[in-house]
């Protein structure tokens, strides 16, 4: 390998990921569409390749926090973003739940995202298992719209490079337009980041790009690596919602690069601006704001990702309990060891994080576990990395077996039951599509919602009869 050199001349390709998992992992996801609104009109002219604000926690906390219909959001955005495709991050079957859904369910979802103005669908799995991708992959395709693969970025026995290039060929194979690599909780040394771009852009045709955390402090180091590995494209976030748990920032990668052969074209001067009044909505939203100060060499033990340890800071708060933080981060090395070694992505990393925090709080190993782990030894979830221990096993599922098939094979079409259930509170495919995927939180939001009068008339493509 040489590390004296750009392997091409070609600009790298930003893509801005402040509304989505800059904000998700700076200010647990908690920033409205009112407030993103007067940013976009200033970042649709920077030239970003695409900007990544929909899925991930938005969809949830939207409905469960903010009474922020998501739907509307994306029209919103689709309206003022006239040059830069808009993407959204699925998480396979579980779309933006924490559960697989029916394959009718994922069918119409992503019909409607792509009608309401979804351009881009980056598909990821939690345990890298592709069998949980192949309908919402097809679902894609066959709305016209592009798919970008995943690979989740973690470091166990059974994490090696050449897997990860098999996974992405099989990924190319299924229809993808281009391979993300995921470093959700900054783990990536910048040695690998070269190595890994190198092998990926040697086997694929299309295009690969890199998304990398700042807590553990090597982020920019990885994507100047990167860089000159070839890679076509980077994941950022301006400064203030940056760095941290979050991603580098905009600011810190279009300098580092200006005069290389590797130049994004932006303009720096462009950016102030949008950097002051980022500052402004960081200060507004500071009792969201991560605690994390400076760099976190722990995440390199417990991989916790930037969005979940936002979240489990905020859960250990209410609970009284933010002094066993780091008793938790700890626990969750075994847990998730015991767990097979899943990347710790949405929604395994709150499986694996809600067990370690259960452990600690009561004293008692696998004393208690959730349905969700539950399931997830089941192998509703998919495909374990590797073996699940067995006490975990004997603790959540006794003597039954686990599955062996696609997890979505077993779950009976949802869309008819979903209609019959959510009644007069919808007004419109898309609500029925919210109280599909959130049952126990949405009609709450629904009733508010008819409450604003809101409504989606001239939006709706198909209304339940």
């Amino acid at each position: 390998m040489s590390y004296g050199v750009f392997s091409t001349n070609t600009p790298v390709r930003l893509n801005s990921l402040d509304f989505r998992d800059g904000q998700q992992s700076m200010l647990a996801t908690r920033v409205t569409t009112e407030d993103m609104l007067p940013f976009l009109e200033r970042m649709d002219n920077i030239g970003y390749d695409n900007m990544e604000m929909w899925g991930g926690a938005t969809f949830d906390v939207c409905i469960r926090y903010l009474n922020d219909d998501p739907w509307e959001r994306l029209r919103k955005f689709k309206a003022v973003m006239k040059n830069t495709p808009l993407k959204m991050v699925c998480r396979g079957q579980n779309l933006v739940g924490y559960k697989a859904y029916p394959d009718d369910i994922v069918r119409r979802f992503i019909a409607a995202a792509a009608r309401n103005g979804m351009d881009i669908f980056l598909i990821f799995d939690c345990l890298d298992d592709l069998r949980n991708c192949q309908v919402p992959f097809e679902a894609v395709l066959e709305a016209g719209k592009k798919v970008e693969g995943s690979l989740q970025y973690m470091i166990s026995p059974y994490h090696t490079r050449k897997m990860r290039v098999e996974n992405a060929l099989e990924q190319q194979r299924m229809g993808a337009s281009g391979i993300h690599v995921e470093d959700m909780a900054g783990l990536m040394e910048p040695t690998e980041a070269y190595a890994l771009i190198s092998d990926l852009k040697d086997a694929l045709d299309i295009p690969v790009y890199l998304h990398c955390h700042c807590t553990g402090g090597m982020a920019e180091m990885c994507y100047w690596e990167a860089a000159r590995a070839g890679v076509d494209g980077l994941d950022v976030a301006f400064s203030p919602i940056g760095l941290g748990a979050s991603l580098p920032g905009v600011e810190n990668v279009v300098a580092a690069l200006r005069g290389t052969p590797r130049d994004t074209g932006i303009d720096l001067a462009q950016l102030n601006s949008l950097n002051a009044d980022f500052k402004a909505l960081r200060k507004k939203y500071a009792e969201f704001s991560s605690a994390l100060v400076g760099v976190d060499v722990g995440c390199l033990q417990h991989q916790i990702p930037g969005g979940m340890l936002t979240n489990l800071e905020s859960q250990l708060k209410n609970m009284k309990a933010f002094h066993r933080l780091d008793e938790v981060l700890q626990e969750a090395v075994q847990v998730r060891a015991d767990m097979g070694y899943p990347p710790l992505a949405t929604p395994s990393s709150q499986m694996c994080g809600t067990q370690a925090t259960t452990n600690v709080l009561t004293g008692k190993r696998y004393g208690m576990i959730s349905k969700e782990m539950t399931d997830y030894c089941r192998g509703m979830y998919g495909q374990a990395p590797g073996p699940i221990s067995p006490d975990l096993m004997k603790a959540a599922l006794g003597d039954e077996k686990p599955i062996t098939c696609r997890p979505a094979e077993l779950l009976a079409p949802g869309w008819e039951e979903a209609c019959k259930a959510v009644g007069d509170l919808s007004e419109c495919e898309e609500d029925v599509l919210t109280y599909a995927l959130f049952p126990s939180i949405a009609p709450k939001f629904l009733e508010e919602k008819r409450r604003k009068a809101a409504n989606c008339v001239s939006y709706t493509i198909e209304v339940c009869e």
